[in-house]
């Protein structure tokens, strides 16, 4: 088995130090670079060719969302993990809109973050629906109706079917669940989950998700939450 090449940013030393003890106990996991800053990530990307990046959202000279944005819109972009303080942070949202795959907080138990970096790794996000919820609910503010409108033009590209499944996603559910729901395999699932990413030019399902509820396609959920 190919271990994961794993790369951590975060500018507090001593937190580098933790996530590389608690990282080195997992024999399925290769630590291959460190960094202090996001100014030093591509270049370490280059370098180093990781799986994932673990990315600390504050940083002196570059902070992790522009860190983010930038390997996102590479080729072959290595996953990203923002690390935080906080549950539902501005910031963490702005990282998950330019394309981190979830995060995960710095108080979290050991081999809870080791679990993040692996299903990351395997192509899943790292957000509980409850979590996805409330960064959703965070993100309401004066633009609602501007991003409303935008997103609902941006998600007519889509067939019923692709809707129905976006709806799903943006509902947490994993994709036997949404196959189950639909009434269709998980390989079909996961057909209509990878058209859809490339209509919308999307890169992961937590952007599916971001993009329902801006359209409203989630409201119900709001409500019984």
């Amino acid at each position: 088995m190919t271990a994961i090449r794993l790369l951590l940013v975060d500018d507090d030393p001593l937190v580098r130090a933790g996530l590389s003890f608690m990282m080195g106990g997992a024999d399925d996991i290769e630590i291959v670079g460190e960094a202090a800053d996001g100014a030093e990530v591509e270049a370490l990307v280059d370098r180093t060719r990781p799986d994932v990046v673990l990315m600390d959202i504050r940083m002196p000279t570059m902070d992790g969302l522009t860190a983010t944005e930038r390997l996102r819109a590479r080729e072959d972009a290595p996953q990203v993990v923002v690390l935080t303080t906080f549950h539902a942070d501005e910031q963490v949202l702005h990282a998950l809109r330019a394309g981190a795959a979830g995060f995960v907080l710095k108080d979290t138990p050991p081999a809870e973050i080791v679990a993040a970096v692996r299903r990351v790794a395997a192509g899943d996000p790292v957000l509980s629906p409850a979590v996805t919820r409330q960064l959703m609910r965070h993100a309401v503010g004066s633009a609602a109706d501007t991003r409303r409108s935008r997103a609902r033009g941006r998600l007519t590209v889509l067939n019923d079917r692709e809707r129905e499944v976006a709806v799903a996603v943006g509902r947490g559910l994993a994709n036997a669940e949404i196959a189950a729901g639909l009434f269709m395999s998980v390989a079909t699932v996961k057909t209509h989950v990878s058209r859809i990413l490339a209509k919308l030019d999307l890169n992961n399902r937590v952007q599916i998700a971001l993009l329902a509820y801006d359209a409203g396609l989630l409201e119900g959920e709001q409500e019984e939450h």
